[in-house]
Order: C-alpha cells, then sequence, then structure tokens
C-alpha cells in the first residue's frame, strides 16, 4: 500500500510507522511474519540492533526472502542499526562490518549511537576513536546519516541534539509523558528526524490499558490517542515492536494518518489531563523538574510521574514494572528508586507547587515496590 512518509534528517523519507525487531526473535518464521506484515502495513522502515540477540541475522534472511520474491516498499528498505558507545575505532569498524553482513547490506541509510545515556557516551561519539568512527562510516559510504538513541537525562539529551554531531534521534516519547516533546521538538527544528520509542509498550502498556484509562480516554482507545497525539506533533516515526502480524494492524489503519488532530481527539486529550488531574489533586506532579538536583540523586521527576500513573489512571501492572526495573538496567534506566530519599527536605522550597515531596516518594514506595520482573532481554 502507497502510506504517508515524513522526512528523516538527511536520508530517506520514512514510514509514519517504524517496525522494531527487538520482539520477534523466537524463530525465523517469526521475523519474516511480523517482516511481511510491515509491508503490508505500508512500512519502509526497519530498527533493529546487535544488541537484539539473533535480529539482524533473522532480519537479513527475511529481507533476502522477500527480495528474491521482488517484495520491497517503493524505493527500498529503509534500516536502522546501532553501534554501542564505548568501543575503539578498530572494534567499531568491525562491528559495523559485522551488521552490514548479517543484514545482508552493503550500505545501512541510518547507523545510531545505541544509548547516549551518560556524559561519557557524548564526549565518545564528539572526540577521540568514536568520533573518528562515525566519521569513517560516514566517509565510507558504508553508512548514510548518523544518529543517536538516549535514555538519559534531558540536559545530555539536550546537549546532543545541539552537538550538531546527529541526523537523527531516537526518543521515548509518549502520550503519558510528554515532557521530552520539547527535545523532539528541537531536533525536528534542526532538520533532525525524531523516532519515537515503544509509544505502546514504553508508554503505558498501552496494548493492555487499564479500564480506567480506557474511560479517560473514550471513544478513542488509548493506543490510537498516543498514536495520533505523537503523529499530529510531527513526530517523524513511531516504532512498533510487533510478536505477531495483528501487531502491525492499528499501524496499517494508521498508515496515512498524519493530519492535525480532530476535535474528538482534541477533546480526549483534555479530559486525559483533566481527570489524572482530579484523582491527584494538589499532589499532583507536573513535571517542572524544578526538585532537581537532589543532594543524594533520587530521580525525583521519574518517580512521581509513576506515581502519576499509578494514581491518576489505575496504571498499576506497568508503574510497579518500572519501578521494580530501578537499579537493575544499568545506564539504560533509573538507579535509586524512592526509598533512597533521606527525608532531608533540600527539594521542597524549590517546588513550585509546595509538593510534600519526601512524603510522596514514600508513598510511591510503598504504592509500587515488589518482586522485579526480568528484562524482555539481558
Amino acid at each position: 500500500m502507497t502510506a504517508t512518509r515524513r522526512p528523516f534528517g538527511r536520508g530517506p523519507a520514512v514510514s509514519l510507522f517504524t517496525l522494531g525487531t527487538m520482539r520477534a526473535l523466537a524463530s525465523q518464521a517469526q521475523m519474516d511474519a511480523v517482516v511481511r506484515a510491515a509491508l503490508e502495513a505500508g512500512i519502509n522502515h526497519l530498527e533493529t540492533a546487535p544488541a537484539y540477540g539473533p535480529a539482524e541475522t533473522f532480519l537479513g534472511a527475511a529481507l533476502a526472502r522477500l527480495e528474491r520474491q521482488g517484495r520491497r516498499p517503493d524505493g527500498g528498505w529503509v534500516v536502522t542499526s546501532k553501534i554501542l558507545p564505548g568501543v575503539s575505532f578498530s572494534e567499531g569498524r568491525s562491528q559495523l562490518q559485522a551488521s552490514l553482513k548479517r543484514l545482508g547490506l552493503h550500505h545501512l541509510p541510518n547507523l545510531a549511537v545505541h544509548g547516549i545515556n551518560r556524559q561519557e557516551h557524548l564526549l565518545w561519539a564528539q572526540d577521540g576513536e568514536g568520533q573518528q568512527l562515525l566519521q569513517w562510516a560516514r566517509d565510507s559510504g558504508l553508512v548514510g546519516q548518523v544518529g543517536f538513541s538516549s535514555h538519559g537525562s534531558h540536559a545530555l539529551i539536550a546537549e546532543a541534539i545541539a552537538s550538531g554531531l546527529f541526523e537523527f534521534c531516537n526518543l521515548h516519547l509518549h502520550l503519558l509523558d510528554p515532557s521530552r516533546m520539547e527535545l523532539a521538538h528541537d531536533a525536528l527544528a534542526r532538520g533532525m528526524g525524531v523516532l519515537a520509542i515503544s509509544p505502546a509498550d514504553k508508554g503505558g502498556r498501552l496494548w493492555d490499558p487499564s479500564p480506567t484509562l480506557c474511560e479517560d480516554c473514550a471513544p478513542i482507545p488509548p493506543l490510537t490517542l498516543a498514536y495520533r497525539y505523537l503523529l499530529a506533533a510531527g513526530i517523524s516515526t513511531l516504532t512498533v515492536g510487533a510478536t505477531q502480524p495483528q501487531d502491525l494492524d492499528l499501524a496499517h489503519r494508521l498508515a496515512k494518518a498524519s493530519g492535525a488532530l480532530s476535535p474528538a481527539e482534541r477533546s480526549a486529550l483534555t479530559r486525559l489531563e483533566q481527570r489524572r488531574r482530579q484523582r491527584l489533586g494538589q499532589e499532583h506532579c507536573g513535571q517542572c523538574r524544578s526538585c532537581l538536583p537532589c543532594p543524594n540523586q533520587v530521580p525525583i521527576p521519574e518517580l512521581l510521574r509513576l506515581r502519576n500513573l499509578r494514581l491518576g489512571h489505575d496504571l498499576q501492572a506497568f508503574t510497579q514494572e518500572r519501578y521494580n526495573l530501578i537499579g537493575r538496567a544499568g545506564h539504560w534506566w533509573e538507579q535509586l528508586d524512592a526509598s533512597a530519599c533521606q527525608g532531608c527536605g533540600d527539594c521542597l522550597p524549590r517546588c513550585p507547587h509546595d509538593l510534600p515531596i519526601p512524603d510522596l516518594l514514600a508513598e510511591t514506595h510503598r504504592l509500587l515496590a515488589a518482586p522485579p520482573r526480568r528484562r524482555l532481554w539481558g
């Protein structure tokens, strides 16, 4: 089908939705099925990484099979893969060449630095062997453009965007966590492509919403509203981590849904915000980040965001899962949970809404602390 495409940095235009390959790893047959479904849904952009186990190998075989059948999107596939920061020039060069071999490609349209999550990751890309590696990848013709993904702080992401080193970025942009939208709009204004990471799953397990959230978004399903919110804001492309072809049905239906929000969608967004605020009352955290920095390094806004979602929309499973991942995912997620608050009160005079932050953090821990769940990979 002919689907809407948007500019993505200086590279080829991409479909409104991107197939993320991290969840189709059970077998080659599973990857084949979801890639075929992506093609039928009008998707031309595929996102993968060596860190996703056999994803590149499975994807390369799936693309080769479709190529033999003469099946490809108009203009061909646009593939994004990644490389972890910190590797030496020689090691990185070998890793990139190995990725191309696994994918069956001579040229990779997009190469992302996989996780600029700490300052040293950005410094690696700005100078020394990292800068040498990224420049060689471009100059050699093996890579079309370079970008980055990040699970890092707002300040770090803003610095990476402003550095001028990158043509695109992959960010956590979600209906229920719009705090990074300002960063996305800055990147778009600079001509960068912006990919929204996991707006369905990391955005609140919206494929399995609570009855409360469904009522708050009615008559629009929460996942549909989340996708439309991001697309109407001009985000270049949204990832869908499909495990089966049916997971791409909504992306198929919304393949051309790039227009402005409808009155019904605007009304649903307003109601969603109003109901969350009503339930939380004067204890609603507006995510202004004025409480930072915490002398004990407690990530106050992120923790109170989870509290907002737990009490505001009854997202128990999602918030517990995210909370109990804290300290277990290295630099990919927060390191300290609410129990690290020492009650020093340093944040209290900085909060413009006079929130009793230490008390709210203690409540957050009581609400969400539970036996941790295993990560999807690793």
